[in-house]
């Protein structure tokens, strides 16, 4: 039987009370869906996808390092971007949290989120 566990730090935004910010499962981290909520107001960081694609990173990067891991053990990201946005923004902030040994990557493009959100970052990492 697979030990699971629920994640949730007060160091890292919060999307929804509903799930969970991870779930620690063996030897595995599966971060939900982080958009670029600013921690104190819970609300985006701005309007702009590359300050809101940052923030994502940022967030992930709390969530990670408060579970006992690093964006270095990132094997995995789904990113779901709002259609017309770029690419180009995605792939300078990609590499400047993933400098050497990017993880495996998929960018769908989907319809609008909610409040303002741009883009929603989900990974798996290693403990």
């Amino acid at each position: 039987m697979v030990n699971k566990v629920n994640f949730h730090t007060p160091k890292a935004p919060r999307m929804s009370q509903a799930f969970p910010q991870a779930v620690i499962a063996e030897k595995f981290i599966f971060i939900s869906g982080t958009p670029g909520l600013d921690l104190e107001t819970s609300k985006v960081v701005s309007d702009h996808f590359e300050d809101q694609t940052r923030q994502c990173f940022e967030n992930i990067k709390i969530i990670l390092e408060e579970a006992g891991s690093n964006l270095s053990k990132v094997v995995k990201t789904t990113i779901f971007m709002v259609a017309g946005n770029d690419f180009a923004v995605i792939n300078k902030v990609y590499a400047a949290f993933f400098p050497e040994d990017p993880p495996a990557r998929s960018t769908p493009q989907v319809l609008p989120f909610p409040a303002g959100i741009l883009i929603s970052v989900e990974c798996i990492a290693l403990v």
